[in-house]
């Protein structure tokens, strides 16, 4: 599913998905280390990351016998872009009925 926006936005909807991002971002963490930082439990920790690996938020990194997780900031930006350009596109829309309202 990486790239499509609706399974983007909903992994996004999460509170817990976005607390964990944000973790990640400081630096790549085992399910553990996030379970250890986060009042979520590892069990929820685990399926929160199935969830954003899925969608291509973040990547598993064999480190030794564990498993760390990044965070693949290219995806978040291309979302952030998709959503921008459709931003502009209601933006513009916008204008013309504000255009045609006023001119009437």
């Amino acid at each position: 599913m990486k790239g499509a926006l609706v399974p983007m936005c909903a992994a996004l909807g999460d509170e817990n998905r976005w607390s964990i991002l944000t973790r990640l971002g400081e630096a790549p963490a085992s399910a553990s280390t996030l379970a250890a930082a986060l009042p979520i439990s590892r069990q929820a920790i685990a399926k929160h990351l199935r969830i954003l690996q899925r969608v291509g938020l973040v990547e598993p990194e064999p480190v030794g016998r564990e498993v760390r997780y990044r965070v693949l900031g290219s995806e978040l930006s291309a979302t952030a872009r998709r959503l921008e350009a459709i931003g502009t596109v209601w933006e513009r829309r916008l204008l013309d009925i504000k255009a045609i309202a006023e001119d009437l």
